[in-house]
């Protein structure tokens, strides 16, 4: 049986989809709603529909809005392919590219979006609708939304490497229930994914990338899931951002420079932040502010280096390498067994001659820092014209760089009562031991306890000598 709830834009009658795909999808969603009015029909009623993107470009120039539940939009390849490396390659070189553009089902945001515009209004697709019950079952799968050029902004950066155009992938205005983005990918917009009072998210296997803020969850939410995406925002934004959120689980991410940050929570309890990895080129990788508590950060590894890219060497964001690469506002959080590589140069450490932090906790009480491993390393920066080879070269350079100083845990007057165990030696944690309990992890030929200044031959001969 033939559904009428499956809609191909290519063969839809109006409009005409490689001109503007906007008015197409609208004119797709005002059918569905005209079709199924009746909110009980047969156990039934309003069963939504699918929008298929075939492979191709659509340009949008009129902005999608979705008012309805149970819609899906899919199409047939993510197409992402890097915008930013060839904007960085002399326009002499570009007739020798395979392609100059991210392909597969691809939506070209061609909105015009005013320098005084909110974000909403620079949004390729707005969902939209009060009432109740919340908007639910909003589906968008593998295409690509493009926002094709950033713009100035003033600074010295050359236009397409600002991050900046006002235009945003998916803006949620209202709450919303079991949303879904799988297997999308996002380049080149200012915001790709911002999304208000999510209940029962799932952002998952995403490519999102080139964009100046990845995804950003704002206002409320609870019982959400950002997993196995790969993403890097830019230097003024957010990899992955959330607020006010509880029961939030962030797993097995591969978060790529150069954000801002590559996961800032503000406000969020009882969530999991584990299994991720996480490279950055600057400090306050992972924030926990605005007193995030009762949370659980395990087994990720974090890996902190210098941006090695010609076209971007010397940008920063703006913080001081004693912030810490996990910063913690928050009480009952737990620190466990995570990996920390803080592969940087000596001279390039701001303020110049502090010790860089690995761990700080700012205020509150109660948290517990465990098993976690630092490794810093003494590097000369170097910087290349190719991107992809200059990042696969700092990644794989392990050997011949001396230690580095580094303060393994540090914790502030404000935050007391928490339990430092083996995250550091007595001399690389900072804290106040009258308000905070301390188990240093053992220096390298000693031995934990009161017979630690024992020689060790003398504790093997000990222990070969039957009780009495």
């Amino acid at each position: 049986m033939t559904s009428n709830n499956f809609y191909d834009v290519t063969t839809w009658p109006v409009g005409n989809p490689a001109e503007d795909i906007g008015e197409v999808i609208n004119s797709i969603i005002a059918d569905i709603k005209e079709r199924q009015a009746d909110t009980d029909a047969n156990d039934g009623g309003k069963p939504g529909g699918v929008i298929y993107l075939p492979p191709g470009d659509y340009r949008l120039r009129t902005q999608v809005l979705i008012d309805i539940s149970f819609l899906k939009i899919q199409g047939s390849g993510h197409g992402f392919t890097s915008s930013s490396i060839r904007y960085n390659v002399p326009q002499e070189e570009w007739p020798g590219l395979h392609e100059l553009w991210p392909g597969g089902s691809r939506i070209l945001v061609d909105l015009s979006v005013g320098s005084d515009a909110g974000q909403a209004e620079g949004a390729a697709f707005l969902i939209k609708r009060e009432g109740s019950p919340r908007i639910s079952s909003v589906e968008f799968t593998n295409f690509c939304i493009d926002g094709l050029h950033f713009t100035a902004d003033g600074s010295q950066l050359p236009a397409e490497n600002t991050y900046s155009n006002g235009k945003t992938g998916v803006f949620v205005a209202s709450a919303n229930d079991s949303f879904r983005f799988n297997g999308m990918g996002f380049i080149y917009l200012e915001n790709a994914l911002t999304i208000h009072n999510a209940d029962a998210l799932s952002i998952h296997d995403n490519f999102i990338a080139e964009c100046g803020s990845c995804i950003e969850l704002r206002g409320w939410g609870q019982a959400s899931k950002i997993t196995d995406n790969l993403i890097g925002a830019g230097f003024k934004g957010h990899s992955i951002y959330a607020e006010n959120h509880g029961g939030l689980l962030v797993t097995a991410n591969n978060v790529f420079p150069r954000g801002a940050s590559s996961i800032h929570l503000e406000g969020v309890t009882r969530s999991n932040i584990s299994n991720n990895r996480l490279h950055s080129f600057y400090p306050g990788m992972v924030v926990l502010g605005s007193n995030s508590s009762e949370n659980l950060v395990a087994t990720n590894h974090f890996l902190r280096d210098h941006e090695p890219w010609a076209p971007f060497f010397g940008t920063d964001n703006g913080l001081d390498d004693v912030y810490g690469l996990l910063s913690v506002d928050g009480s009952d959080n737990s620190l466990i067994a995570n990996h920390f590589s803080l592969i940087v140069g000596s001279d390039s450490i701001k303020p110049r001659g502090a010790t860089p932090v690995a761990i700080r906790l700012k205020e509150g009480t109660g948290n517990f820092v465990s098993t976690n491993h630092v490794v810093a390393k003494d590097v000369h920066a170097t910087s290349s014209e190719s991107c992809f080879e200059a990042q696969v070269d700092a990644l794989l350079a392990a050997k011949g760089s001396d230690g580095l100083d580094v303060t393994t845990v540090m914790v502030d007057p404000a935050s007391t009562r928490n339990t430092i165990l083996d995250s550091g030696t007595e001399a690389q944690v900072v804290a106040d031991r009258a308000s905070n309990a301390l188990r240093a992890t053992p220096g390298i030929g000693l031995l934990a306890g009161p017979v630690a200044s024992q020689p060790v031959a003398s504790q093997v001969d000990g222990l070969s000598q039957p009780r009495q």
